[in-house]
Formats: C-alpha cells, structure tokens, sequence
C-alpha cells in the first residue's frame, strides 16, 4: 500500500462505515450513487437493476426488464433512472414502483456505457456497434454518431451539454457538438482501446482508462499529457472522480482500486480491493467518505476509502477463488465455463442462466419462471452425454443458435468429458420426466 497524501476530508463516522450489496447472481457492471446520497444502483451479468438504500444497504426493488446482462446505470431527476445492456436497449425506470416508463431501441450492438446530458432531458449511450447514441429522454427519435473504428466504450458530456468526448477501442477520444452531431477533434490516439473517461473542464483535464493498463491525463486546451499514472495492473476499467472532481479512483483488472489526488497528480492510495479478478465499476458517495464498486463477485461493496486491510469484497475465498490444485479437472471446467451463469443446486437464484440441477435427461428450454430466448423454448434438444458435449465442441452459436449461450467452446474431448462427469455427480441425477426442474432459472 502506498499514500503520498492524506485523506483528512474521508475520516469515518457512524454512518459511514464498510457495506456489502448482497443478493445479485452474477459479476456487477455498473454502480451509480443517487446527487442525494440516499440510494444505489447496481447493474449485474444477472440481467438485474438493484435499488438499494445508501443508509442500511438493504435492497429496495429490483428492476427486471432486461434481456440480457445489464452493464451500466445512472440516476436522473425525478425519481427516475436509465440502465443499458448487451440486450442493445436503454432503459428509463421508474424507481418507486420498478416499473418500465419507456424502453429505448435503435442500436446494433451492446451497449456499454450511459451519460444523462447536464439538464437530463438527453442522455448518451456508448455502443460495441460502433456508434454514439444521443436520446432525447422524452422518447424523441435518436440520432448517432459514426466516426469511431471500433467499438464505443464510454461516452462525457461537458457541463453545458453542447461537447460530447468519446472513447472507443480503436485507441481514440474524440469531441463532438451534440447541437450539430459533427465530429471536432481526435484528442487523443493512443493505440490500444481507451475505456473509460473522467472530464474536469474546470481544471482543465481529461483523464482516460486504456486496456494496456494506461492512466493518464491530457490539457484539454492543447492535448498536451500532464499525467501518466500506470501502475502496471491491466486493464483499467473503471474510473470515477470525487464530488470535489479533485481526488480520482481507478479500478483494474487485477482487483486493485488507486486513488489519485489530481492537484498534483500523487499516488494517495493503491490497495487490493478484492479477492480476485477485476474492478468493473466505482461511484463515489456525495460525502466523499465513502466508494461504491463492483466487480466479479455477485455483489457490491461500499466502503470508507480510508479502511484498512484488502480483499473487500467478500466473507471468504468463492469457489473461482480455489486454487486449481485443488479441484478436478471438471470442476475446473464448471468454473470456468458455467459457474458465473449456473448453479448446479435446484435453487437457480439469481443467475443469469438456468439451474443445472437435474440436467440430463429433461428438455432444454422448459425451466418454469425462466425466461428463454425464442429459439431455445422452442428447440428440441434434450440434455445428454452427446448434446452436452455438442454443445461445447461446436458451441452454442452453432448448436444453439440464437440462443442467450455466451460463445464459449471447449477444445479437448477429455475436458468435455470430464465436465460432463462432474455434471452427472453434482446434478441430482437424471430427470426421468424429461424436463427441466422447477426453479427461476436458460
């Protein structure tokens, strides 16, 4: 751990001490933290929005309504919120009753990333097709911006709403006048995809997240870099400034979370903040005292900055945290290529996926409560020996086409057969009824 400047303004109170966001099925995405402080928002691989108070940290509601894992969230005026996802929509939510105000279609890919526009009547979405899309929030036809090479991985508007910065994975930011919808300036082409984007037009900076591991801050007035903070730990993929816009956390791939003090661009803080794996999301609360962040556990934790220790995310080590040596081939296989979707229990809960419990032998498609793309409610297909082991040699694009499968294969014969084996003795043997067992559950 390291601290070349104090936190004097994060000493902690009562009610400002360590929380943990229990109760989402797969890795959270996306947080946000209500201008009031009173709520959170968390967006999870489950497909799931949860609403939490910020006091207690218990969950108010969830919001489902998405097809597909959720990967970003923001808060707007009015009771309201807007969410994005690999389904290709954004979504307005009423909070107070959960219910879907409107759904927002126009995109052809994934969306990744969402900015509400300064007076709220507009908001951003970053898309993996390539393209910015500006959506009046009234339900007013989009338009889009096309220019980028690449997916589109974050989007800033400045606080007048009139520029708009980009980031994309084909290694560039660019600026736009979200009046005329043209593209003004490449400021920056950095070679490897950018992620994430942080804008202080009052101090003058802009500072960016790239998948080499990059942190670094460019002059908005000339280009210039004034900064470069990379530690090494790839790639970065979170970034999130204080309510002063001075102090900034950085989460990466690796679990750590670094905070910088922007008036001299000194490391404040590096601490490992979870047990494994990457920091997908940070918000910071109103007061400053307090980081909000999400990552491959199926939960978020908001914390005081200035706490001790690592590793705080979960109670224990989580079954991706075993080490290898310490499992049989398929359960290596279950971990790597199941588990964030799928429990082998018959109690699916909150997984993006259907419970596997009883798999072999009953019809695919037919988990009451669950629900399945088109083509798998409709399919054929029986859970096997042959259909499982298809289902990985060919993979779910081709055997299951159309289906909500993430493409995924496994190349060995052995290691197919080994998951299957696995498969067979943690599943509750074969459901003779040739259906699937009754849990929320693909």
């Amino acid at each position: 751990m390291q601290a070349t400047a104090s936190l004097s303004w994060a000493e902690s109170d009562g009610s400002t001490g360590y929380q943990r966001l229990e109760g989402h099925g797969g890795p959270i995405k996306g947080v946000a933290i209500s201008p009031d402080g009173q709520q959170m928002l968390t967006a999870s691989f489950d497909y799931s929005v949860g609403l939490w108070s910020a006091s207690t940290g218990k969950l108010i509601r969830w919001l489902e309504g998405h097809e597909a894992a959720v990967n970003a969230v923001a808060f707007l005026p009015g009771g309201r919120a807007l969410s994005v996802g690999d389904d290709f929509d954004m979504i307005m939510w009423d909070l107070e009753s959960g219910a879907v105000l409107h759904r927002f279609e126009g995109h052809e890919g994934k969306l990744i990333g969402v900015t509400p526009g300064p007076d709220a009547t507009i908001a951003a979405t970053a898309g993996w097709d390539g393209n910015v899309g500006i959506w009046p929030l009234d339900g007013g036809a989009a338009r889009f911006l096309k220019g980028h090479g690449a997916n589109v991985n974050d989007v800033v508007f400045t606080p007048d709403g009139a520029k708009l910065y980009t980031a994309s994975y084909d290694g560039t930011i660019r600026r736009w006048d979200t009046v005329s919808g043209a593209e003004e300036v490449v400021l920056v082409n950095h070679g490897f995809g950018i992620n994430h984007l942080v804008l202080n037009s009052d101090a003058g900076w802009l500072a960016y997240g790239a998948l080499d591991g990059a942190v670094r801050a460019i002059d908005l007035a000339t280009g210039a870099q004034i900064a470069d903070l990379t530690a090494d730990r790839r790639p970065i993929l979170a970034l999130s400034a204080d309510p002063t816009g001075r102090f900034l956390a950085v989460g990466d791939g690796e679990g750590y979370v670094m905070i910088l003090d922007t008036a001299d661009w000194s490391v404040v803080r590096d601490f490992r903040a979870a047990l494994s794996g990457p920091i997908w999301a940070l918000a910071w609360e109103p007061s400053g005292k307090r980081l909000l962040a999400g990552g491959i556990a199926d939960e978020a934790a908001l914390w005081p900055i200035d706490a001790d220790g690592d590793a705080l995310f979960a109670k224990g080590p989580r079954e991706f945290h075993k080490p290898p040596s310490e499992m049989t081939n398929g359960e290596r296989q279950f971990v790597r290529k199941c588990s964030v979707c799928h429990t082998t229990s018959p109690d699916g809960g909150r997984k993006a996926g259907p419970t596997l419990w009883r798999l072999f032998g009953r019809r695919a498609g037919t988990v009451e409560g669950y629900s399945y793309s088109d083509a798998l409610a409709r399919s054929d297909i029986v859970w096997s020996d042959e259909t499982v082991a298809r289902l990985f040699s060919e993979g779910p694009d081709v055997f299951t086409p159309g289906s909500k499968m993430p493409v995924q294969r496994i190349a060995k014969a052995q290691d197919r057969r080994d998951l299957i084996h696995y498969l067979k003795e943690n599943t509750g043997g074969t459901d003779r009824a040739g259906h699937e067992g009754r849990s929320k559950t693909k």
